[in-house]
């Protein structure tokens, strides 16, 4: 006969079982910060197995992903090498020039009958000089400000090596990890796995690649009309318009907005209106021509989909985790596609076979 459990061995049961979930909960939770590494990890080295495996042809393994990696790195440093030096150089002009520039200010102000009747009133110009005369003395809280970005930057840098440490294990010994994890499996079950597999890199890559070229073709177009348009800073507004737009859904619309400001304060309301109307025709081209070209070959997903996996992604991981949510949700989705077809697949194999036998009648 079955052993019937008591109440008290069953309630004991139930809160051991609610313990070694709250226990494992609160080890996630502590573990957060390395277990969100080794997630942007595998996103990382699935995104660039397959630029590996293309060098792989014609090189070893091993010098095939030095070379990727390499690329990878001096993306950024190339861009840093570039971009800094000149917007130090413009912050540091701006500070100096402050007074002249709050001069300009005053005779514009003066020569406006509308602004002129408003700084009597208000007194803008008069406050506007003595900030502009606080600049240089302000030198100190700016060291400190930089000072605490410096080690925000520190701790941003060890994150991202140790991040492409992990993905570095990863892409070398993935193959071989996916291989025996296979083996492990039931026959039956082998091939549909490493299918499913094959589908998420393809699509994770997929997506990547296509994201990038996307957000490539926004910023060299932005930094076209920037330059046109005599915008200061047109290649870092060009980088940060690239970065944004490999957020989904809002990345550009936020890229555009930043953008519009400094148009606003640099020639009002000529390059602003200009700026404005090319961020509207270039989203519309990007959202029904550009994007899917490129993105045709990636698993489609519903718009409501993206919109929560982003903010899902973007609160768990910031800027980053809105990249990854799509290529996530992909992967979800593809998963769930070939679950459904196994289930499809058995529940025919049992039509077949005469359908399950009957549960007996209780007399």
């Amino acid at each position: 006969m079955p052993r019937i459990d008591s109440p008290a061995r069953a309630i004991a049961r139930n809160v051991l079982v609610v313990a070694g979930v709250v226990l494992v909960l609160y080890v996630i939770y502590l573990l957060r910060k390395p277990l969100s590494w080794l997630i942007i990890a595998a996103f990382i080295a699935v995104a660039l197995a397959g630029p590996v495996n293309f060098f792989q042809r014609h090189m070893k393994r091993g010098l095939a992903i030095a070379l990727v990696y390499f690329g990878l790195l001096a993306i950024p440093i190339g861009l840093g090498a570039v971009l800094i030096p000149p917007i130090v150089h413009q912050v540091s002009d701006v500070a100096t020039n402050a007074p002249h520039y709050v001069s300009d200010i005053e005779d514009y102000v003066h020569k406006n009958r509308t602004l002129n009747n408003l700084n009597e009133k208000y007194d803008i110009t008069q406050k506007l000089n003595e900030e502009a005369a606080k600049l240089p003395s302000k030198a100190g809280d700016a060291a400190k400000v930089l000072r605490d970005i410096g080690f925000g930057l520190v701790s941003s840098i060890f994150a991202g090596v140790s991040i492409l440490i992990l993905s570095i294990f990863m892409v070398a010994s993935g193959p071989r990890w996916v291989e025996q994890f296979i083996r492990m499996q039931r026959p039956e079950h082998a091939e549909r796995i490493e299918r499913t597999l094959q589908r998420i890199a393809n699509a994770v890559g997929n997506y990547v690649g296509g994201a990038l070229l996307q957000a490539t073709i926004a910023g060299f177009s932005s930094f076209i009309v920037l330059v046109i348009l005599g915008i200061p800073f047109a290649g870092p507004l060009a980088v940060l318009v690239f970065v944004f737009d490999l957020i989904p859904v809002v990345g550009a619309t936020i890229a555009a907005f930043l953008v519009a400001i400094v148009t606003a304060f640099v020639d009002f309301p000529v390059a602003l209106i200009i700026w404005v109307v090319f961020a509207i025709v270039y989203q519309q081209v990007e959202n029904y021509l550009i994007q899917p070209q490129i993105q045709r070959r990636a698993t489609k997903i519903e718009a409501f989909i993206v919109l929560v996996a982003v903010l899902f992604g973007s609160t768990l991981f910031g800027i980053l985790g809105a990249i990854l949510a799509i290529p996530a949700a992909a992967s979800i989705q593809i998963a769930v596609q070939e679950y459904r077809a196994y289930r499809a697949e058995l529940e025919g194999a049992e039509q077949e076979a005469g359908g399950p036998r009957p549960a007996p009648e209780v007399t």
